[in-house]
């Protein structure tokens, strides 16, 4: 059965009605356990081998108390407890929450009415993010497996309550990178909506019934009502960050001009009047050069005129000349200049 309103061969797991159908049902538990032993990197002795589904509303301890509702809640076939969460968009206090989260099946795990050791199971808490950390500084290091530690000693302190988030937008490899089952898997998540037919990168049992559980052509007319509405929740958010990014682009992109304006012109100004200080200290210097060579010059010829003069006078009165013959000449000469 085609559906003319979801226009995808597969669905989307990153939806809350995909992810719970492809990992959170009974028939699927398979797909959830396979996923859990890549991304949790257990050993191959303490591998998982079953799950038990638990419920995933969570009741505080009095009526007061807040409750918690999981995605997944499962408990292992070794009694270790496993929460499993697809967060689609930021959470603020997302790490918080997470913390407060894993107090459920640790507090669950508590013996009522018997003596009771305080001997814990472990608890996993697997967070699959469609955002990444606000608080992150790698922008590569998609998956961060997480235990309390003993800083001093750099060990791991407690290894019973382990965190395992992936930050989904950072995993990027293509179909030609994909060497690990966990990179199979992420990659699945991110791209399963978008393929029109199963990838050769994405082979092997557990892949094939992916692909097949995940057909929209397989799903009732209840389904497809449950995921189209579910896409469609999915599809608001996506287009609402979109268009705040732009909204923000625009906006920065306004005031970027109009900062850049302001110090571009306050930047002009002083370049120009740096400029216009040079040039015109220049220009003095020429100006002033010219200037006060020609009137150099002209003082030049009149002082040697006058020299010449003196010498020519006394000259004349060592030779015997009277002082009335000497003042006859000089007024001769300067009728002649």
């Amino acid at each position: 059965m085609t559906n003319p309103f979801i226009p995808e061969r597969y669905i989307n797991p990153i939806t809350d009605f995909g992810f719970k159908r492809l990992f959170g049902t009974e028939s699927n538990k398979d797909l959830l356990i396979d996923f859990l032993n890549a991304i949790i990197g257990l050993k191959k002795k303490e591998c998982i081998r079953d799950v038990t589904f638990l419920p995933p509303e969570q009741l505080g301890t009095t009526k007061e108390d807040r409750k918690a509702v999981f995605d997944i809640y499962c408990k292992t076939e070794q009694g270790d407890h496993v929460i499993v969460e697809m967060q689609s968009e930021p959470v603020q206090f997302f790490k918080d929450r997470s913390v407060f989260y894993s107090a459920f099946p640790i507090r669950d795990q508590a013996i009522k009415g018997k003596k009771w050791n305080f001997e814990l199971k472990a608890v996993y808490a697997v967070g699959l993010l469609n955002f990444c950390f606000s608080d992150g500084k790698d922008e590569k290091t998609y998956l961060h497996r997480v235990k309390l530690m003993d800083i001093e000693a750099q060990t791991v302190f407690y290894d019973k309550l382990t965190f395992v988030f992936a930050e989904l937008p950072k995993f990027k490899k293509k179909e030609t990178e994909l060497k690990t089952q966990l990179d199979k898997w992420l990659y699945a998540i991110n791209h399963l909506c978008e393929l029109d037919k199963p990838s050769p990168a994405l082979s092997g049992k557990m892949f094939d019934k992916l692909f097949y559980e995940a057909a929209v052509a397989s799903l009732t007319t209840m389904e497809a009502n449950a995921y189209f509405e579910s896409q469609k929740q999915y599809l608001y958010y996506v287009n609402s960050i979109d268009f705040a990014e732009m909204k923000g682009k625009h906006i920065g992109k306004h005031i970027g001009m109009k900062i850049g304006f302001e110090q571009g012109h306050e930047q002009g100004f002083e370049e120009g009047h740096k400029r216009g200080l040079e040039e015109g200290h220049k220009r003095g210097l020429e100006e002033g050069h010219e200037k006060w060579f020609n009137e150099g010059h002209g003082k030049g010829i009149e002082d040697g005129v006058e020299l010449n003069r003196r010498h020519t006078v006394q000259a004349m009165k060592q030779q015997g000349f009277s002082d009335e013959t000497i003042a006859a000449i000089l007024q001769a000469t300067r009728q002649m200049e």
